[in-house]
């Protein structure tokens, strides 16, 4: 399975124009087509630890890389989504969006609870969802995982992600389930499932945690996930 890394320093650009990084492992193999597995860092740019952890994992998948390709499934990382939002420590995007909420999906609402939660003007109108969605349907994930935090869980939508989700939780001591406890309209986990039947997997560290504790928390079943069987 020997690949070769792409990373493009500016794949998008958000809505302030700032650029959005991409790494993606494509394969060399005649005939191997199996889909990507989709990461995500930095939805929310007021949770450090989930571009902590896609920093850290990318850094390890680049070492594995070098040494023992052939045991890495392909895959696609970004690392911060949402790169204004993390510069100001703030939840929404540029134009004061919660990207999270902006997913053009049937389930997509108007309504926020409070302002940090804006959906937006309308479904997908934000460049940076605007390239994730196109990401998605051009690369059709096998399935997508995303890095917040709050309190510790590993959320999966869609029933299929269970596996996966309890991969990626173990060793963590975090709870597996299958919701949050709230609604989330117009969400990643929402578009994913609803529109293309790809499972999301929501990743949630404790919030406020010693970054350095990140990593080594999720390391375990980020191995796990990737690595061939």
């Amino acid at each position: 399975m020997q690949g070769k890394i792409f990373h493009q320093t500016s794949w998008a650009k958000t809505t302030l124009g700032t650029p959005i990084e991409l790494y993606k492992k494509s394969h060399s193999l005649e005939g191997y087509n199996e889909a990507p597995l989709l990461f995500i860092g930095g939805v929310h740019g007021d949770e450090p630890e989930g571009v902590r952890l896609a920093e850290e994992f990318l850094a390890w998948l680049l070492q594995q890389e070098t040494e023992e390709p052939e045991k890495i499934r392909p895959w696609i990382l970004i690392p911060c989504i949402n790169p204004d939002g993390y510069s100001k420590k703030q939840r929404t995007n540029g134009n004061g969006v919660d990207l999270n909420r902006n997913f053009p999906c049937r389930d997509w609402s108007s309504e926020a609870k409070a302002p940090r939660y804006y959906p937006g003007p309308s479904p997908g109108s934000e460049v940076e969802v605007q390239a994730l969605v196109k990401l998605i349907e051009d690369e059709k994930p096998q399935i997508i995982v995303h890095f917040h935090s709050w309190e510790p869980c590993v959320v999966y939508t869609g029933a299929p992600g269970k596996e996966a989700a309890e991969t990626l939780a173990t060793g963590t001591g975090y709870e597996c389930r299958e919701d949050i406890g709230y609604p989330t309209p117009g969400s990643l986990g929402q578009y994913g499932w609803l529109e293309h039947k790809i499972p999301v997997i929501c990743i949630e560290e404790q919030e406020n945690i010693d970054l350095n504790l990140v990593w080594p928390h999720f390391k375990q079943g980020l191995e796990l996930l990737v690595k061939v069987k």
